[in-house]
């Protein structure tokens, strides 16, 4: 789970985003490209945040933190003991 204060931003880093599925759980946010363009994205939107051009995390609202849920597989293969089986 990331926040992002009212009227604050976060760099971009595409490790921390890495073959995650992002919700935008609360408030909205803004992604902006490395050209400088933003597009926004608001509660409920689902995102992929990995092998994109960004440069950070804007959050506009002056009010509400916005809320991103990441969720990813686990990182390696899961082994399982006999009495899992």
């Amino acid at each position: 789970m990331v926040t992002v204060a009212p009227g604050q931003s976060r760099p971009y880093d595409e490790v921390e985003w890495r073959d995650a599925i992002v919700v935008v759980e609360r408030g909205e946010i803004e992604l902006e490209g490395s050209s400088g363009e933003r597009h926004g994205f608001r509660g409920g939107d689902v995102l992929w945040l990995t092998g994109l051009p960004l440069r950070a995390l804007h959050n506009p609202s002056r009010r509400e933190p916005a809320v991103l849920v990441a969720v990813s597989k686990q990182a390696g293969p899961r082994r399982r003991s006999r009495r899992q089986l």
